[in-house]
């Protein structure tokens, strides 16, 4: 609300940023009250505005994969006679379909299927309605390329190929896309020639965009075994298919710190004639440099300093990937300086890279945050910052609160490998540089940063965990102040120099026709008598003072004394990557952990099996349930006389 009150209503680039925003905070939560309370100011968007804007329920309702289309039923595309709706926001929920059923989307892939299949045959390429079905056909290749990640089914890349080959430029760049999520590590040599076959034969740069990211997805995880590929990529005259061969670098080898990988990107960063593969190059070093983040900003620091601005944009980017959720010093110092940078996108870079790095850090344990924070809101109230820089600073500010600051941006799992969503989710939220609607693709990478214990029968045992901290020290940020206007202060009256001396002159002809004897005797005692009063007054003020400082430095120690040096924590509690090397069950606890590791979901072994155990009871509210009054009670028995 803060940052919807802040902008201008007319612009539309910071309209979408801020509905955005909003769906990266409550990612998971299912809070939709922003959106239900503002629908006059939603109803604003249009066009691929509002496809982007009925996308983001799907951030929000992430996870709900068993009412999911109780959610989105308002919104999906009605059977034939119903009510029509905009084929955009139709489109839009497909799309959020997609996000909410991401990589687990058993139930979905045959709803969304047959919805491509009734929406995907009849645009011709000169229709009048070929806006309208592309729409729908973008939002349900996105969809179902998210629902069926990795899943190698031949059938649904076989309808993704067909959409793709009627040629449209942005449904194509969604079917482009898919396929390559469909067949995500595959390395099918099938797939790989007909997508590099069709990205040449083609005229639309977006569809050549969205099969050169789907080239990458194909090649994920293949190290070596994707060379052939990224050599073919690399040398070809296309510089978006150069773009593409950076991605499968970055897709192949992440994660995996590999020599070659980092000098080919170097190489590539201050050698290419085109900036966009320049700027890819230096990104996806943060990709390859995942499991190892100190080492990112060592490697990226000169070129943070490069000339051209694209290169400096890749650094920002590389040094967020790579040390996201790490609030890693060095990083913080390369990125904040790059905040006032001369280039309005290098600051926006720079702001979302710091918001990544920071993501859910209070200003005890990183002091830096607040100041952060300060700049972050500076940005979005100053009517004379560069839109773009104003877009970065919104989404930026979403993101240090994301998942009402219980969710981390994490590319590895808890136990140190690679995280597959995570990973795919962040490469293709930076296609927002091109396409906007790419960036809800960032939901993928936030994971739940919580422990919860579960006993042999998947239940949560009533138990507590112990921290060895203080509770300030990982405790959730302050809330944001929600400020109302002011009401006008009185204003006081000025009065000028010519006025003071007038009224002087008329004291001075008043005080010469006394007596003067008298006004000496009168102004002695005077004197006296202020010079005491101001005694008086001076030692009164020193004790006030001195009070005052006593009570505020007792109040200090008070407050110092009070915080604890350790904190219990009831399961389920929420648990940040930095604490969790501080945690333990306490001694003599009636649950003691299966395994060492006490982060994420960990199973308990009840030592006292005999006794009978308590649970944690769970309230979860239903799908648009509204909680029902009670009715009055009937009237009392009373008697009704007509006059």
């Amino acid at each position: 609300s803060n940052i919807k009150s802040a902008l201008e209503v007319r612009n539309s680039v910071t309209h979408q940023a801020t509905v955005f925003a909003n769906a990266v905070m409550h990612s998971g939560t299912t809070v939709d009250s922003f959106v239900t309370e503002n629908l006059e100011w939603l109803k604003k968007a249009t066009n691929w505005a509002k496809f982007s804007a009925t996308a983001c329920l799907g951030m929000i309702f992430k996870g709900c994969v068993k009412s999911s289309l109780d959610r989105m039923k308002e919104y999906l595309p009605k059977p034939a006679g119903g009510l029509p709706s905009s084929p955009f926001s139709e489109g839009g929920a497909l799309y959020a379909l997609g996000l909410i059923h991401a990589n687990h989307g058993d139930k979905i892939i045959k709803y969304l299927s047959d919805a491509l299949r009734r929406d995907g045959g009849g645009a011709g390429a000169g229709g009048g309605e070929m806006g309208h079905h592309e729409a729908i056909q973008h939002g349900g290749c996105l969809g179902l390329g998210l629902a069926a990640m990795a899943t190698e089914n031949q059938d649904l890349y076989d309808q993704l190929k067909d959409i793709l080959f009627q040629d449209q430029a942005v449904a194509g760049e969604g079917a482009g896309l898919a396929m390559g999520l469909v067949m995500l590590g595959t390395a099918s040599e099938t797939a790989i020639e007909e997508m590099f076959t069709y990205a040449h034969e083609t005229q639309h740069e977006k569809i050549i965009r969205g099969l050169a990211m789907g080239l990458a997805l194909v090649m994920y995880g293949r190290e070596e075994g994707a060379d052939s590929l990224i050599e073919q990529l690399t040398r070809d005259k296309d510089p978006i298919l150069r773009y593409g061969g950076m991605y499968t670098i970055a897709m192949a080898y992440s994660g995996t710190g590999n020599n070659s990988a980092i000098r080919r990107l170097l190489h590539v960063a201050v050698s290419d004639v085109s900036d966009d593969v320049r700027r890819a190059a230096v990104t996806c070093l943060g990709f390859v440099l995942t499991k190892l983040p100190e080492q990112c900003p060592r490697v990226v620091s000169l070129l943070a300093e490069s000339y051209n601005p694209h290169v400096r944009y890749g650094a920002t980017l590389a040094v967020g990937i790579a040390c996201a959720g790490t609030a890693l010093q060095e990083a913080i110092d390369l990125l904040e300086p790059m905040t006032k940078d001369a280039t309005d996108y290098v600051r926006q870079g720079a702001m979302l890279a710091l918001a990544m790095v920071l993501v859910q850090e209070n200003d005890v344990r990183t002091p830096k945050v607040k100041d952060i924070r300060n700049l972050l809101e500076s940005v979005i109230k100053d009517k004379h910052e560069d839109v773009m820089a104003k877009h970065g600073a919104i989404i930026a500010s979403s993101i240090l609160d994301a998942g009402g600051r219980n969710v981390t941006i994490s590319l590895t799992t808890k136990a140190g490998h690679k995280r597959m969503s995570g990973i795919v989710g962040m490469a293709v939220f930076c296609q927002y540089w091109y396409w906007f609607p790419m960036a809800h693709f960032l939901s993928l990478t936030f994971t739940p940063t919580c422990l919860i214990g579960l006993n042999k029968d998947l239940k949560m045992p009533v138990m507590e965990f112990l921290c060895q901290t203080k509770p300030s020290l990982f405790d959730y940020p302050p809330p944001t102040e929600i400020k109302t206007k002011q009401a006008p202060t009185k204003v006081a009256t000025a009065i000028l120099s010519t006025t003071v001396k007038t009224e002087a002159r008329k004291k001075g002809k008043k005080e010469d026709d006394s007596d003067k004897m008298e006004v000496v005797k009168e102004e002695g005692k005077e004197v006296a008598d202020s010079a005491e009063t101001k005694d008086d007054a001076g030692k009164k003020e020193g004790e006030v003072k001195k009070e005052g400082e006593e009570g505020e430095s007792e109040k200090k120690e008070t407050d110092k004394k009070k915080e604890p040096s350790s904190t219990s924590l009831a399961n389920p509690a929420r648990i940040v990557p930095a604490q969790k090397k501080f945690v333990s069950i306490k001694s003599g606890a009636r649950y003691e952990t299966v395994s060492k590791h006490l982060w994420g979901v960990v199973m308990l072994r009840d030592m006292k099996p005999e006794d009978e155990a308590s649970l944690v009871m769970i309230t979860v509210a239903a799908a648009g349930a509204v909680p029902e009054e009670e009715e009055p009670p009937p009237p009392e028995p009373f008697e009704y006389h007509e006059e």
